[in-house]
């Protein structure tokens, strides 16, 4: 899509380009059930409309709306959207495959990394308030790492889940 960039419009300047060409392809994201032909017939009818009540976005495109050029570039242009967009569809359950592994893997370096970690102080407080409440005998906390205590916590809590918010 941003090849084609290079190719199309060259009768307008920079900022006329990329301001048509935006506009373009927020149509094509909002007309993906319609096709090139239909996509390119809305547009030219919108310009022609907002034109003839003199409150067009682009005023620049009175002379080339009707141009043979024009009407071929725009349809170059909104093909190469549809391209870009049906390829981005097709690419959402590999990218969400892939952010899944990534949470994941962050999940498990967390994990390493607490399993090298001593407990916090709250956790050693919270852990000692759920042994009392639960009237739990505790265990040697001494050799406990971060995510040991943490699992420990879990277990109490999912053992006792009916009144666990109760806690004091």
């Amino acid at each position: 899509m941003y090849q084609i960039k290079n190719f199309i419009y060259n009768y307008l300047d920079k900022t006329q380009k990329t301001a048509l060409c935006n506009y373009l392809r927020a149509i094509v994201k909002q007309n993906l059930e319609l096709n090139s032909s239909d996509i390119l017939d809305k547009f030219i009818d919108d310009e022609l409309y907002y034109q003839k009540l003199n409150a067009s976005r682009f005023p620049f495109l009175a002379e080339f709306i009707e141009n043979d050029e024009f009407i071929s570039d725009t349809k170059k242009y909104i093909n190469e959207c549809i391209k870009y967009y049906q390829y981005k569809e097709k690419q959402k359950p590999i990218i969400q495959a892939q952010k899944e592994f990534e949470k994941n893997k962050r999940k498990f370096l967390q994990e390493v990394k607490m399993s090298k970690e001593k407990p916090t102080k709250k956790q050693l407080y919270y852990y000692d308030r759920l042994c009392k409440k639960y009237c739990i005998e505790k265990k040697e906390i001494n050799e406990l790492s971060k995510l040991d205590l943490r699992n420990e916590i879990e277990r109490i809590l999912n053992e006792h889940s009916n009144d666990y918010k109760n806690v004091d």
